[in-house]
């Protein structure tokens, strides 16, 4: 058996499923962007982007070597078609450690940034987490975000979502609503937010099965999106492109300040930093970024200025002279300056957002 997978059935099958949907959308992604490389669906000619078929590579990370798992992210950047995007699957389990209350997580997590500014960004997350007592649940979350919103994009994605699963759809959506609002900003972080948490019904095989038919739908559904966007709204103006880098700037000031999926994952370990933030896109306004800082209560205010610290100086691009690039060393300023901030201040984890569950992430880690 391999070390760094669970050894619980439920754990080992919720593996081959998130594995799965992690497969399609590469596999999705990839006919799109040859469809469109040839155009670069509305990216700027002037630029030096491969325009061969755009194909993810794999990047394989271990926790502790393997000893409690670890997993592989598909990821690309800075081609035709994407800007970033990152389609991870992780597993990690304490199956050596009966003193944590977690037995293991398993997750597919999964954000695509393209390049044209009219295409829509998207994130999904699907995780089945099993407690040490062999009770679990699952989280999904699928949302659409868009730099530029196009009100049938919105439409097709609720449909699809709404179709996926009836039964659930209206109380998803009020959650991802709540949780994926922006205080400071006085906004949501996209246009649509699904967003099941701790959900288990008691038949697990239904649980599963949902989350598998939502999954698949919210893929093939943005696919669709992504390829009608890049088809028919090539012509991208400097007005377009600022209006993306303000979003990209929302999105890494959602990511960074409320999320509270990246922040645990930022706490439990520091050897996926790297992948536990390939949701950021290339470049961000670091100027606006600082500029919310006064909308931004105590002691957030403080860790919105160590991720403006964590950001480089400004380089000549073509939306303008203001956009930071996140590169991969600044991922790791960024994680590192979350970390210290919550070590710093751990009673500021209650200011991130939730839903009407909040679950123990970071405790269930723990040794008890």
């Amino acid at each position: 058996m391999d070390p760094t997978r669970a050894r619980s059935p439920r754990a080992i099958a919720a593996h081959a499923l998130v594995e799965s949907l992690q497969r399609r959308f590469v596999d999705g992604l990839e006919a799109v962007a040859n469809a469109h490389a040839s155009t670069g669906g509305g990216s700027d000619p002037d630029r030096d982007h491969d325009s061969r078929w755009d194909r993810f590579r794999a990047v394989t990370w271990l926790r502790d070597e393997g000893r409690h798992g670890g997993g592989t992210r598909w990821e690309l950047g800075d081609t035709a078609v994407f800007d970033r995007g990152s389609v991870n699957v992780s597993q990690v389990h304490y199956d050596d450690d009966p003193a944590r209350p977690l037995g293991s997580a398993t997750a597919l997590s999964t954000i695509i940034h393209p390049r044209n500014p009219h295409a829509p960004s998207v994130h999904m997350h699907f995780s089945w987490t099993e407690l040490r007592n062999r009770s679990g649940y699952w989280r999904l979350m699928a949302d659409l975000n868009p730099s530029i919103p196009v009100e049938v994009d919105r439409e097709c994605f609720a449909a699809s979502l709404r179709g996926a699963a009836p039964r659930w759809y209206e109380h998803a959506i009020a959650q991802g609503a709540r949780y994926f609002h922006i205080p400071a900003l006085q906004r949501h972080r996209g246009v649509i937010h699904f967003y099941l948490e701790g959900h288990d019904t008691g038949d697990h095989e239904a649980d599963a099965t949902l989350v598998r038919t939502v999954g698949e739908r919210s893929i093939d559904t943005y696919c669709g999106i992504l390829s009608d966007a890049l088809a028919k709204r090539r012509e991208v103006s400097e007005d377009d492109r600022a209006r993306q880098l303000e979003y990209h700037t929302v999105y890494l000031f959602q990511v960074l300040t409320l999320d509270r999926g990246t922040t645990s994952g930022l706490l439990v370990h520091d050897q996926n930093d790297v992948g536990i933030l390939g949701s950021l896109p290339s470049h961000v306004d670091r100027e606006r970024l600082a500029s919310w800082e006064p909308w931004m209560p105590g002691p957030q205010d403080e860790l919105l200025r160590a991720l403006v610290a964590a950001l480089p100086d400004p380089v000549a691009r073509e939306v303008g002279p203001s956009a930071s690039p996140v590169t991969t060393e600044v991922k790791q300023a960024l994680a590192s300056a979350v970390r210290q901030h919550y070590r710093r201040h751990p009673d500021a984890l209650h200011m991130q957002a939730s839903a009407d569950i909040v679950p123990p992430t970071v405790d269930n880690h723990r040794p008890v």
